[in-house]
């Protein structure tokens, strides 16, 4: 915590920008972390707050009972894949031909079913297969990480620690709900959970009851599944029938740098990395091409900024913007637009 306290006498004594930066300093909210406070009081916080927003002190009772940092969840924080890998080596590790040759043999023996979800909420079926496939091969892997105690781990830590306090609030409530027993709440090592890994907060906003039964069932139903992933995609304003992007050959040299926009909108950082947007036409002129040729209707492309030496890079649509809502990672947001296509690409 900084002093900022100073005796009047001395005040005129300092510089402009030093008094700027004590006023600033004196707005900022202190945030209770292990710098300020022990694991245990800041579980109080929390309890407080999670009882301030509804949830039964019995919940979090039981929820908070023993809870201790986990160590390993703050190791995995570090060296996340969409940060760590190349884009060939992200790819080659989860678009696979086993997972594609998988994938269609989901959407074949559901596409009836897929058509209907697809349909209500105006979205692409292909899509919620390469969803499912990729976010926990098909429903095989959910995660075998208690949900709170990893929620807890990140939220206590400051780095990020406002926005999974969020999460481990939202997950106080979805246990308070009666959505899934506690020993059940597992899930990936950052709290994504069910099928779908869904965080806390987006299974409170977008999780259906597709089928009736009065259960959002992300975690054993399929069909609430699949409902889910449709529902967030058009919230985040999915266009029906619009191909998230393509692969593109890059020949002779392009300076990407020129074509950054001077101002980014805020929301997801990935899309810091994206050029301004331009007509295949534009991209062509510049020595940028389809690898598989595509009908022209003349809708602009942003492109990834390609690493250095890179000779294929993505062109992406606002299809692709609603993807990273999903997951703010960009190479994650191609391999399930690769994945679409290859799952599209199987006749009826």
């Amino acid at each position: 915590m900084v002093n900022c306290w100073i005796r009047p006498e001395r005040r005129d004594l300092l510089s402009g920008w030093q008094q700027v930066l004590i006023i600033v300093l004196l707005a900022l909210p202190v945030v209770a972390t292990a710098a300020t406070t022990s694991f245990a009081d800041w579980l109080a916080g929390v309890k407080q707050q999670a009882i301030s927003q509804g949830v039964r002190e019995v919940t979090i009772d039981q929820a908070f009972l023993g809870l201790e940092p986990d160590p390993r969840v703050l190791g995995f924080d570090k060296k996340q894949p969409e940060f760590v890998q190349t884009f060939e080596a992200y790819l080659r590790a989860r678009v696979t031909s086993k997972k594609a040759d998988q994938a269609r043999q989901y959407y074949q023996e559901n596409r009836q079913a897929l058509k209907l979800i697809a349909a209500k909420y105006q979205v692409d079926p292909q899509y919620l297969i390469a969803f499912w496939g990729l976010e926990s091969h098909f429903g095989g892997y959910q995660g075998k990480y208690p949900v709170i105690r990893s929620l807890a781990t990140l939220a206590y830590d400051p780095r990020r620690s406002q926005f999974f306090t969020r999460e481990l609030l939202a997950a106080l409530k979805v246990l308070d709900e009666g959505h899934v027993p506690l020993a059940d709440f597992l899930g990936g090592w950052a709290g994504a959970m069910g099928q779908n890994q869904f965080m806390p907060s987006s299974f409170l906003n977008f999780a259906q009851d597709f089928d009736g039964d009065g259960k959002k069932n992300i975690w054993d139903n399929r069909l609430d599944v699949w409902a889910s992933i449709a529902y967030y995609l058009q919230q985040n304003r999915w266009r029906e029938g619009e191909s998230w992007g393509m692969q593109v050959d890059i020949a002779g040299s392009v300076d990407f740098d020129k074509l950054m926009p001077e101002t980014v909108s805020g929301g997801c950082r990935a899309q810091r990395s994206h050029t301004r947007e331009l007509s295949l036409v534009e991209w062509s002129a510049l020595g940028v091409t389809p690898l598989v040729v595509k009908p022209d209707d003349g809708r602009k492309f942003a492109m990834i900024k390609p690493e250095a030496g890179e000779t294929v890079g993505y062109l992406v649509g606002p299809n692709f913007g609603s993807i990273l809502r999903y997951n703010c990672a960009n190479k994650y947001a191609v391999s399930i637009g690769l994945f679409a296509d290859m799952i599209a690409s199987d006749p009826e």
